[in-house]
């Protein structure tokens, strides 16, 4: 349709995915940055498309964010997942998602976000008869910017709100995201001079995690991002720079997370 928005690619390489080089191409793997009007609360749309022969397994390291996830005869709200996501993909599908900026889900559901945090409900749960109907439509068009539209039309629909408590939420997180510095609740209380018990029910009501957890997942996510890309790895330190006081340390909570420790898993990839 000629009047359907044109979403603009989003082309970079934190997307969570697990057992790939930063290298390698992802074949039929789209995101799409949001409306400007929108993009207080989403962070990007995303479609995998796939064909596949025989079975694979993907897995992929999530990001403290929920999404909407759509795929033929499923609407669900997928909260923050705090383990490893693994899934087989086989046959011909695809899946459209919308991921949600940290504490962008808020003004889109009825609880606090941590009361979905590992669930995954289905839309009609939520919004009825409306959520049955994003379901079926969000997938009824082979384009994907007229999919992101049907979307966008809906996420309008619930007149959303961004106000300074959803800034300041998503500012934090923001802030853990890309400053490697920041390593300990404490100092992140002290640098937006919250208590920590604000701190903590602010994580609670729009992010749907413990800041201590947001800190700890963004540093795996590098450190799993850094292993992707390196051809060589000074361990002592890779740990000493995502903020861990000892290598065993940073071992352990890689290991724990990922099902193999760091030394393993860079190997995995070069083979």
């Amino acid at each position: 349709m000629s009047d359907t928005p044109r979403y603009r690619l989003k082309q970079d390489s934190h997307n969570g995915l697990l057992h790939v080089k930063a290298s390698q191409p992802l074949p039929r793997y789209w995101r799409y940055f949001p409306s400007p009007d929108l993009a207080a609360f989403v962070e990007h749309y995303w479609t995998i498309e796939w064909n596949l022969p025989q079975p694979e397994l993907r897995e992929t390291l999530p990001y403290p964010s929920a999404h909407f996830v759509f795929e033929p005869g499923l609407a669900d709200l997928a909260g923050v997942t705090t383990r490893k996501y693994s899934r087989w993909l086989e046959g011909d599908s695809r899946v459209l998602g919308v991921k949600f900026r940290p504490g962008g889900l808020r003004p889109f559901v009825p609880q606090r976000v941590s009361a979905y945090t590992d669930r995954v409900l289905p839309l009609a749960e939520l919004y009825g008869a409306a959520g049955v109907r994003l379901g079926r439509e969000a997938l009824a068009h082979a384009d994907h910017h007229a999919c992101i539209a049907t979307i966008e039309a809906f996420l309008r629909s619930r007149a959303p709100h961004s106000d300074a408590t959803l800034a300041l939420a998503s500012t934090i997180a923001t802030r853990i995201a890309t400053d490697r510095s920041v390593r300990s609740v404490d100092e992140l209380a002290r640098a937006f001079g919250l208590t920590l018990r604000r701190l903590q029910r602010l994580f609670g009501e729009y992010v749907g995690v413990s800041p201590k957890w947001t800190i700890r997942r963004y540093r795996l996510q590098e450190a799993a991002e850094r292993l992707a890309a390196a051809q060589t790895v000074d361990w002592p330190a890779l740990a000493l720079d995502l903020g861990y006081a000892d290598q065993a340390h940073f071992i352990r909570d890689f290991k724990r997370l990922v099902g193999r420790a760091p030394a393993e898993y860079f190997k995995a990839l070069a083979s």
